[in-house]
């Protein structure tokens, strides 16, 4: 990880001292003058290019605004809930004026020991009712099969039955949770946010943004910042027998400054954010030497195929007495580029076309580094 993480820093670092010597005035190397600015009009059309300003800041707080504080619960389905009784639950059971069928409670025993399991063929046996199929069934099931039963022997029995032994299904929390470990699913439905509460929490270094749900041999991500920052309660689930909810590493949630800075390379993205004046403050500044103060732009990749656009780019005018306050409340993204340049601004058009391909090899690099 450590290696994959110098080696783009290295990569970029290359780049950026690339960029630096052939502007202003200058041209790729192989590449005639003409062929050269056609290739970057050509780039430069799919570029989305906007200036960070009051307006766009406005936009950006409006596209994460928080909606209600979200429950575990809001969105599923659990209005319908019922507990499916398995093989190992375990079953307590009594009739009302009839104590000989009811064990009774023992000073050093619990309910769970004294209760009726679930065996192996699904099926728990009760005095004048034997061999009835528990497993598969709800309680109020099993309920309906015992009144009907024991109808036979006592006239309209009153019955109890409670669940006190959760044995048959389990949920999995793993990875970067203070306390993984496996969730029995009971009668009070249980979701994936609650199951990450009660392992603890994420630790320090979990990714707080996403986390992996299987359910069989599918696995879906979950946006779990979209339900907390956002109430986006679609993207909670309601668990069942062998799901398993995966909290990855943080490792990959960085971004990076590279140019015309004091200390350029990779800054991480904590679970608080980041903004784009901690960004540059992080790698020791502007060179003020030599810097362009209005030449401070971030590139984030889009999808060519589906968004028509390769990148978006912003500049900030840094020169501007409210920069400072505009970098403060740009919230930057896992794998964005801050790039400062020292060129004058009517050459940056070629930076821009030189950083584009860098997209593509932070989010390779990432990838392979996530896959060891």
């Amino acid at each position: 990880m450590a290696l994959s993480c110098k080696t783009l820093v290295a990569s970029l670092t290359l780049l950026t001292m690339t960029g630096c010597t052939i502007i202003p005035g200058s041209h790729f190397e192989g590449i005639e003058s003409g062929e050269q600015m056609k290739n970057l009009e050509q780039d430069l059309e799919k570029v989305n290019i906007q200036i960070i300003d009051s307006s766009l800041i406005y936009q950006q707080n409006q596209s994460r605004k928080k909606t209600k504080p979200p429950s575990s619960l809001d969105g599923l389905n659990v209005s319908d809930y019922e507990y499916i009784l398995g093989v190992g639950d375990v079953l307590t059971i009594g009739v009302w004026d009839h104590p000989e069928l009811t064990i009774p409670a023992a000073v050093q025993r619990t309910a769970e020991f004294d209760g009726f399991r679930v065996q192996a063929d699904g099926t728990i046996t009760y005095a004048y009712a034997p061999n009835i199929q528990a497993a598969g069934k709800t309680v109020q099931q099993v309920h309906s099969e015992l009144v009907k039963r024991l109808s036979r022997v006592i006239e309209d029995p009153q019955i109890d039955i409670k669940v006190v032994g959760f044995r048959s299904q389990k949920a999995y929390v793993t990875g970067e949770v203070k306390q993984p470990g496996i969730f029995p699913v009971t009668e009070i439905p249980l979701t994936l946010i609650d199951a990450l509460n009660q392992a603890g929490g994420l630790t320090e270094a979990a990714d707080w943004r996403t986390v992996t749900f299987t359910r069989g041999d599918q696995t879906e991500v979950i946006k779990l910042d979209d339900f907390y920052a956002h109430g986006d309660i679609s993207q909670n689930r309601l668990l069942q027998h062998g799901d398993i909810v995966h909290v990855n590493r943080n490792d990959l949630q960085r971004v990076f400054v590279l140019g015309d800075v004091k200390k350029a390379g990779s800054v991480d993205v904590n679970r608080y954010g980041l903004n784009l004046a901690e960004a540059l403050s992080n790698s020791g500044g502007l060179n003020e030497n030599t810097a362009d103060a209005n030449g401070v732009f971030v590139l984030r990749k889009r999808n060519l195929e589906t968004d028509g656009i390769i990148a978006d780019v912003y500049q900030l005018h840094a020169k501007n007495v409210a920069a400072l306050v505009l970098a403060e409340q740009f919230e930057l993204q896992p794998h964005d580029i801050v790039y400062v340049t020292s060129a004058p601004l009517a050459r940056w058009n070629r930076v821009i076309s030189l950083l584009l391909p860098s997209i593509a090899t932070v989010d390779s690099i990432d990838d392979l580094a996530a896959a060891n």
